[in-house]
């Protein structure tokens, strides 16, 4: 079956860095697209950003363009999200997602047929 697993999460403050990193088997990662969703305590799972197949084009949720980047290596099955000049409303568990449809661009959680278990970014003030 599909198993992503994100890594990268963790404490930074407002301004900082971070890269996300997500690894994945059990799919042919090179023939699907992917994505990044984000979840607050209260609030629902939202999208962040997501990649086609080839990495050819990029989708990013207003609220993070410019200073977020997804991008893909397919030779190692991997899917990344650089994530710049942070700030605290970024705060959130960050899930990998994999759409049921493998050309589909996962950009809402119907569409997802997969998601990690999460990682946490908490960016302080």
């Amino acid at each position: 079956q599909v198993q992503l697993v994100e890594s990268g999460g963790g404490l930074v403050q407002a301004g900082g860095s971070l890269r996300l990193s997500c690894a994945a088997s059990g799919l042919t990662f090179g023939t699907y697209a992917m994505g990044w969703f984000r979840q607050s305590p209260g609030k629902e799972r939202e999208f962040v950003a997501a990649i086609t197949y080839s990495g050819s084009n990029t989708y990013y949720a207003d609220s993070v363009k410019g200073r977020f980047t997804i991008s893909r290596d397919n030779a190692k099955n991997t899917v990344y999200l650089q994530m710049n000049s942070l700030k605290p409303e970024d705060t959130a568990v960050y899930f990998c997602a994999a759409p049921r449809v493998r050309y589909v661009i996962p950009r809402s959680p119907p569409t997802v047929g997969s998601w990690g278990q999460g990682t946490q970014v908490t960016v302080s003030s």
